[in-house]
């Protein structure tokens, strides 16, 4: 072992022996000693910080760190769907299109409306019950002050239940509207105190209702109950069937 280390020795002199040491390299090695872990820390922290900001999409965690520098691992969050797979935002219902005065739709006409009241130019169509509605502005944005609703073929069904369940909870009357019957209901009651919908559903074939509302707000500008109820029945009585 002795000759083996005698012989390290001689090897390390030959390769050093034509270099020099810098006249300054005393001064460099006492000052640098007194920053040299301050430096080798910051070194490794801001390699970290690094990798962070450019990866942001990643969890990063630091493995190990050396004076030559931070040995970082990655492990990347899973990507997000592709934009085929997101679903589509709901499209705006169909309409009827543009409906003049509003005083004929779908197939029905309408022979009176209460004073000042005009086509809102807002309507839905669904085929087998579409609807319209009536305000001061005829604003399609605004709020309704009468809005007649019809139901036609297989979805009357779903008008004559209705009824049924307000007549088994003694719910709302009988009307008779010339020769067409109906009934007269508020429907929408609410426990904090609103007055609901005053309603009057009219039976104007075999296969064809209407439901005839006035807003609640709308309502209010009446002297009572009463009063609601003739202008809903006027409405009613001016309703004809063009199919």
């Amino acid at each position: 072992m002795p000759m083996l280390e005698d012989e390290i020795r001689r090897l390390m002199a030959d390769e050093t022996a034509g270099l020099q040491a810098a006249s300054d390299l005393a001064e460099r090695v006492v000052r640098s000693s007194r920053v040299k872990r301050r430096r080798t820390w910051t070194a490794a922290v801001a390699a970290s910080v690094a990798v962070v900001a450019a990866t942001p999409v990643a969890y990063l965690t630091v493995g190990s760190v050396a004076t030559t520098g931070a040995q970082v691992t990655a492990s990347v969050a899973p990507e997000p769907p592709p934009i085929d797979d997101i679903p589509p935002l709901p499209s705006a219902p169909p309409e009827l299109g543009d409906l003049g005065d509003g005083k004929e739709f779908g197939h029905v006409k309408v022979g009176y409306l209460p004073e000042r009241l005009r086509w809102s130019h807002w309507s839905v169509d669904y085929g087998d019950t579409y609807s319209t509605s009536y305000d001061y502005k005829g604003d399609k944005d605004g709020f309704y002050c009468v809005q007649i609703y019809m139901y036609e073929e297989t979805a009357v069904q779903e008008v004559v239940d209705r009824i049924q369940g307000y007549r088994d909870e003694g719910d709302g009357e009988e009307v008779t509207i010339g020769d067409r019957t109906g009934y007269l209901v508020v429907q929408h009651v609410g426990e904090d105190g609103m007055k609901g919908t005053p309603t009057l559903f009219l039976r104007m074939g075999e296969k064809q209702w209407a439901e005839i509302m006035f807003s609640p707000t709308y309502a209010k500008e009446f002297s009572g109950p009463e009063a609601v109820t003739a202008e809903l029945k006027k409405i009613a009585e001016g309703l004809t069937s063009t199919v």
